[in-house]
């Protein structure tokens, strides 16, 4: 039998051939490369929007959480919302924006309208990394399989935080911050083509209603959050409007989980975090991410405000932590598909701490060798982290919500980033430095010990309880409690 034409694909993803599948992977791979890379040069390049714009710290923060916390607003809509219309078509809508939004980025006049248009680049991006995921879940069905292919997804992380750097110092040096953006349209437009050739389009079984209410909940809840922490440095904790975002961000999340448990199909399915392992990978994903954006905002600007190198030489210094992640994420697939979870995320936790303790405990910033050491150890650890936060997420979760599920886990990563610029880019503000080393330290601890306390017997339990328990496709989820009654 003749093999499908790439441009009339099967409509299910295990029926493709072997060649296939490695090209629909390489395909959602470009998308995290699109995205990641985009992250990773730009925080380079923030020393020269902040000379070029006249931009403070909390100008800085918002350049990059402006993005992140969209990001993160409409993930779960995106995975939802693939689900139910199409992965592939929401994919591809997916990339023209983001590349839209890039070409806005680069001709940006001011740093207003630069925050605006990143946010425009971060409604395309929630349509591409969960949705990617949830492609490549139901493209590779076979466990041990499925777990090298998301080996390979982390290390494309790594890849990006290796060339993000020094292409971003390289563009930074000679066209100027815009050159990173102005990168973003041949790369998003080859995968916006190659897309329509070649992956195949796949949907949940039966259709999820959209939930607006839902959606608007998050949005205030990760909005009034973010705001209050960057600001409330500069306008005072307890002036009134931070204590009203707080006491914003503490409504919505209680009228959120009392609204989403009622409803038939909700935005979040709360009773995924019945699950430990994906409960733990949650919060994993939040105090890992955290921990890079932090580790990543206060090392730029230590090396070219502080140390005086120009970005590309930034980037150079950076580039040990990124050679690290890039080895140390495909080893950890192949680590969770021989051992499962719990090695490669008490590991990634040892790395971490250690490369936090360095500067908390050591002050990295002041000797070479001690700054080489560090970037080494938390590289390696961060490359470790990603591929058990992305298997415990998906693997013990129906496949008809496979894109409901990564939708949550890529959240928690866009919620943690967006967390760890905020709280650690206000104790620098503060000019506190150390305490957000300290902070970040604090987190590589969180995902040591979560590697413990979420990878047993029992844990791996009430995972597959979640799915044996999963209601019929169109009907209500049992009452906590009631299974069974």
């Amino acid at each position: 039998m003749s093999t499908p034409a790439p441009f009339s694909p099967p409509p299910e993803g295990g029926s493709l051939s072997r060649r296939r599948r490695t090209a629909v992977l390489a395909i959602c791979c470009m998308s995290l490369l699109l995205v990641s890379l985009d992250s990773t040069a730009l925080n380079v390049a923030l020393p020269a929007l902040q000379r070029e714009l006249d931009a403070s710290v909390s100008g800085l923060q918002w350049v990059i959480d402006a993005y992140t916390l969209v990001l993160a607003s409409f993930l779960m809509l995106a995975g939802s919302t693939a689900d139910r219309i199409g992965r592939r078509r929401v994919f591809r809508a997916g990339l023209a924006l983001f590349t839209a939004g890039s070409l806005l980025c680069a001709l940006a006049p001011g740093l207003g309208w630069l925050v605006a248009f990143r946010t425009v680049q971060a409604v395309g991006g929630s349509m591409l990394n969960p949705v990617a995921m949830s492609i490549i879940t139901n493209t590779f069905t076979e466990p041990r399989e499925r777990a090298r292919a998301i080996g390979v997804w982390g290390g494309v992380v790594g890849i990006s935080m290796a060339a993000g750097p020094l292409l971003g110092g390289a563009l930074v040096a000679s066209v100027g911050w815009r050159g990173i953006f102005w990168i973003n349209l041949p790369v998003g437009l080859a995968a916006l083509l190659l897309t329509t050739l070649f992956v195949p389009e796949s949907r949940a079984p039966a259709a999820r209603r959209a939930d607006p209410v839902g959606q608007l909940l998050v949005v205030l809840a990760l909005g009034s959050l973010t705001f209050g922490i960057i600001e409330g440095g500069g306008s005072g904790w307890t002036s009134p409007a931070i204590l009203g975002c707080f006491a914003l961000t503490a409504g919505s999340l209680a009228v959120l989980v009392r609204y989403e448990r009622r409803r038939r199909e909700p935005l979040i399915e709360l009773r995924f975090f019945r699950s430990v392992p994906f409960s733990g990978a949650t919060v994993t994903a939040v105090v890992a991410f955290a921990a890079l954006a932090g580790f990543l905002f206060l090392n730029t600007l230590h090396l070219q405000n502080a140390r005086g190198m120009s970005a590309f030489e930034a980037g150079l210094h950076l580039l040990p932590m990124a050679v690290l992640t890039g080895v140390c994420a495909p080893l950890s697939g192949l680590l969770v598909a021989a051992r499962g979870a719990r090695l490669p995320l008490v590991l990634a936790g040892v790395g971490m701490t250690a490369g936090g303790v360095l500067f908390a405990g050591f002050h990295a910033e002041s000797s070479d060798a001690l700054l080489f050491t560090s970037y080494v150890l938390f590289g390696a650890g961060f490359g470790l982290v990603n591929a058990p936060i992305t298997n415990s997420a998906v693997s013990g979760m129906p496949r008809a919500r496979a894109g409901v599920a990564a939708g949550i886990a890529s959240t928690s990563r866009q919620v943690g980033s967006a967390l760890g610029v905020a709280v650690i880019g206000a104790a620098l503000a503060a000019g506190r430095s150390g305490t957000g080393w300290w902070i970040i330290t604090g987190c590589g601890l969180a995902v040591l010990a979560l590697g413990f306390l979420t990878t047993g017997r029992r844990a791996r339990a009430t995972a597959q309880h979640v799915t044996d328990t999963a209601p019929v496709c169109g009907t209500k989820a049992p009452e906590p409690g009631r299974a069974g009654s």
